[in-house]
């Protein structure tokens, strides 16, 4: 009975495993010289298409996490498709909706999430900065994952309802980057509990 627990925990860890870490490596030339056709096909400014460039290419291969500091107004700019009466957070929902199938089938996701309790504390350098209604980090599997998500064209129309909601933004991904709580490891460590727990139960019977 024990052996069979140890040997079911472990394949479902490996599966788990197979779907939460990349495993096709960095971007190849190809593939990077794709995104970069498609984002100058949507007009993007050069600086864009040059820093998406240089993002694209020194791609480890690992996960990453995008920072996001978001300013959020009081009530959404009108955007076509917005209904009567809609607040900030329903129209980011609507944005978001579209998004957490493709987020969780990449297994992308998260990690922190926080409301704003005060303007900020310390500006340097920077002008306009000073207020944020909210702060997220989001992980994402890998490049490849963030620039398929990014580049659905059913995203397209739903975009607006993001504009919608935002008074302005901050995002930039952050590689290398580490958690105690990396679900892995987590996952792992529950998976022992359960199989010390029934090989304790299988000697004792």
């Amino acid at each position: 009975m024990a052996r069979k627990t140890w040997i079911v925990l472990a394949l479902l860890w490996c599966a788990f495993f197979a779907w939460y870490t990349n495993l096709s490596g960095p971007l190849t030339p190809e593939e990077v010289e794709a995104a970069i056709a498609r984002i100058e096909a949507q007009g993007a400014a050069p600086e864009r298409v040059a820093l998406m460039r240089d993002f694209l290419e020194s791609d480890t291969g690992d996960d990453l996490v995008m920072i996001n500091l978001i300013d959020s107004p009081a009530v959404p700019k009108p955007v076509p498709g917005l209904k009567p009466g809609e607040t900030t957070e329903e129209v980011m929902d609507r944005y978001m909706e579209h998004m957490y199938p493709e987020l969780f089938k990449r297994a992308s996701h998260p990690i922190f999430m926080g409301t704003a309790a005060a303007d900020a504390v310390d500006v340097w350098g920077i002008e306009g900065a000073e207020h944020w209604s909210q702060a997220a980090g989001m992980r994402y599997r890998s490049r490849r994952d963030l620039i398929a998500i990014g580049g659905n064209p059913a995203f397209q129309g739903p975009h607006e309802f993001k504009i919608a909601a935002m008074t302005k933004t901050i995002a930039f991904p952050t590689d290398p980057w580490g958690q105690l709580g990396d679900p892995r490891f987590v996952l792992a460590l529950v998976f022992f509990g359960i199989g010390m727990t029934v090989q304790a139960f299988s000697k004792r019977a």
